[in-house]
């Protein structure tokens, strides 16, 4: 299994290198639509409401969205969701799970959490995980009239190419690493963009409720040490604290092992050698795989002989099969947040 940014991450080269972007002509792209960018009906954009104009202050300046948008690509591995979330359809977004081979509509339309809120919309794919950085073409192609690249690691270069073709929102300012910044404030910075900071507030604040809500109705979680971890290259591979799924460990009340963000050195997981098993000796663990990984996981004696696996105090959440807990935890979003926790807790009741 391959980690990438939502569960399986491959290593990216730099969005500056490749392309010869740069050559295309984005500004001339910008202008030529897609037939599909001209359909009206049903599922034409809808505008976002609020007072425009607004100014969002990012990681690489700040944007100025003149007027309610109507056609936003999201670049971000999440971002779409929080676009949803705020009644708005992206007409691109990032594939953040490969479709299994032969299935459609695309799995990331179809997550329980977002199926209704597409409905029968299926936006362009303008990058897919693992890919070096977005496809410009596509994205110039789709005539957007905002682009959010918040949950996203493009750089200066790649937010200069993006910003050529509209104005485009980047990660928090006060973001240091990559997907480092707590789900709320990635949240509330989207909704601004939107002109709607004070719906997504409201939705931040519903979510926080219900982690409380869940911490209080087990005080016991806040006397125990966890972990959220996957297998990779044939190693343990544990998520840090300052991760979304660890994020949301503490937040329904368990003490995360801290220890793992020192060696992850500003990475988002970490994959340990053998002789570091050891700081995955938790009292509760929470493995996020598909079946195969998750039974090879399972072969691993260092893994089985953990006193929480021999105690049974492990929760096996699916990735991206079945109910796809994994991948609600992993997406961490205004969508997929009340399905995780809720899940989470039921998972060590």
């Amino acid at each position: 299994m391959l980690l990438h940014r939502t569960t399986r991450v491959r290593p990216w080269r730099r969005a500056a290198a490749i392309l010869s972007a740069a050559t295309l002509g984005v500004g001339l792209l910008a202008g030529c639509g897609s037939d599909s960018a001209d359909k009206k009906g049903e599922d034409a954009p809808v505008a976002a409401s609020g007072a425009f104009p607004v100014t969002v202050v990012h990681a690489f300046g700040s944007t100025e969205i003149a007027k309610a948008p109507e056609r936003v690509v999201s670049v971000g591995y999440t971002d779409d969701q929080a676009v949803l979330a705020l009644g708005i359809k992206p007409v691109g977004m990032v594939d953040q799970y490969p479709n299994p081979a032969g299935k459609s509509p695309d799995i990331n339309t179809q997550w329980p959490w977002v199926k209704d809120k597409w409905g029968d919309t299926r936006p362009e794919v303008v990058m897919n995980n693992g890919d070096s950085g977005p496809n410009y073409e596509k994205i110039a192609s789709l005539r957007p009239d905002l682009i959010i690249a918040v949950y996203s690691e493009i750089d200066k270069a790649a937010y200069e190419k993006l910003s050529r073709i509209a104005p485009t929102v980047g990660r928090t300012k006060g973001e240091k690493e990559p997907f480092s910044a707590p789900w709320q404030d990635n949240a509330v910075h989207i909704a601004k963009a939107l002109g709607k900071e004070a719906e997504g507030a409201r939705l931040v604040k519903g979510i926080q409720g219900k982690l409380d809500t869940a911490a209080k109705a087990h005080p016991e979680f806040a006397k125990q040490t966890a972990v959220a971890l996957s297998w990779y290259k044939d190693s343990v591979a544990p998520f840090t604290s300052t991760d979304v799924r660890g994020r949301l460990v503490t937040g329904i009340g368990f003490t995360y092992r801290t220890e793992i963000d020192e060696v992850a050195d500003g990475k988002f997981f970490t994959v340990l050698s053998p002789e570091r098993v050891d700081l995955v000796d938790a009292d509760r663990i929470f493995v996020i795989n598909d079946k195969a990984d998750t039974d090879a996981l399972k072969k691993f004696e260092l893994f089985t002989n953990l006193p929480a696996v021999k105690n049974g105090k492990v929760s096996y959440l699916l990735d991206s099969e079945g109910p796809a807990v994994g991948a609600a935890m992993s997406q961490g979003t205004l969508l997929s947040l009340p399905y995780a926790i809720d899940e989470l807790v039921k998972s060590v009741e």
